[in-house]
């Protein structure tokens, strides 16, 4: 009944306190905004304002109409401008789901520049998934996926950000400290610590150790990349991180960083999203950034 026109109509006549002025500041002719008003009370079947000496004075029903225009004229430019930044991609809400330990390094540096270029879109990272991070994909719970195990999905698009190599870090004063890289033997008496991921998505066993029917000789789980550095440093135990990282840490703590094999193991990192999402903006502004900070 109550149409957002009288809601600025109302707003006007307070503002300028005359016909003329109220009419002129919303582009109607005189006539056309009594006729609004008229019209308004006759449905409502109550006066909203009268006449005093040359000005308008708002009845106590038109003032409790002000007192909503107020209220709710605010709230509808707020919610347009929202609107339209969800449009334009400018505005929303990015999930993103990590199945990478490592990749905090690099995520912290991308999400850093994304921030300053997308001010409207806030982030919240997932790590800890119910399920999988593909099953929290499909299922909503995040909108981006960054993984080093795309596969085949109709419904979801794996976008390469960089490549990078997986090296074993070692002690500095290591038996294996001098050489120029590991063979999966020299890890047969090795003390492997690793990320508490199953084994089947462990590079270092599915790209190196399962194709030479290697084991190590134990295996030390955690979470925190610090613990691991600290038990590598006292030869508690050997570790793998991409080599980009491995630099950092190397630089920071007497470690050494082999590679795996003559030839190296090398890895893809993707950004997995759903089909559904491939025109989001803001998902593609994401992508760029990530890919220009290769590490």
């Amino acid at each position: 009944m109550i149409e957002r026109i009288h809601l600025q109509i109302i707003l006007a006549l307070h503002q300028y306190q005359t016909l003329t002025a109220a009419a002129s500041s919303l582009n109607l002719s005189q006539s056309a905004l009594s006729h609004q008003i008229k019209h308004l009370e006759e449905r409502l079947g109550v006066k909203l304002w009268q006449k005093d000496g040359r000005l308008l004075r708002l009845t106590q029903a038109g003032e409790q109409l002000l007192a909503a225009a107020q209220g709710i004229l605010p709230m509808l430019k707020r919610t347009e401008h929202t609107l339209q930044a969800y449009a334009e991609g400018r505005q929303g809400n990015l999930r993103i789901g990590v199945e990478c330990y490592p990749c905090y390094e690099w995520l912290t540096r991308v999400i850093a520049d994304f921030l300053q270029a997308s001010p409207d879109v806030d982030v919240d990272i997932i790590q800890k998934f119910q399920f999988s991070g593909v099953e929290g994909l499909l299922n909503h719970s995040v909108d981006l996926l960054i993984t080093p195990d795309p596969f085949e999905n109709s419904s979801l698009i794996f976008e390469s950000l960089f490549d990078y190599e997986l090296v074993l870090l070692v002690a500095e004063d290591h038996l294996l400290a001098n050489e120029k890289y590991c063979v999966p033997q020299m890890i047969a008496e090795q003390t492997l610590l690793l990320f508490p991921v199953p084994i089947e998505r462990l590079d270092i066993y599915t790209e190196f150790l399962i194709p030479a029917h290697i084991n190590p000789k134990a295996q030390k789980f955690t979470e925190s990349i610090e613990m691991m550095l600290q038990l590598t440093v006292c030869q508690r135990g050997v570790m793998t991180l991409p080599r980009w990282l491995a630099k950092i840490y190397c630089d920071k703590y007497p470690l050494r960083a082999l590679g795996l094999g003559e030839k190296g193991v090398y890895k893809t990192l993707y950004a997995a999203f759903k089909q559904s999402d491939k025109e989001t903006p803001y998902i593609h502004n994401f992508l760029n950034i990530g890919k220009q900070k290769q590490l």
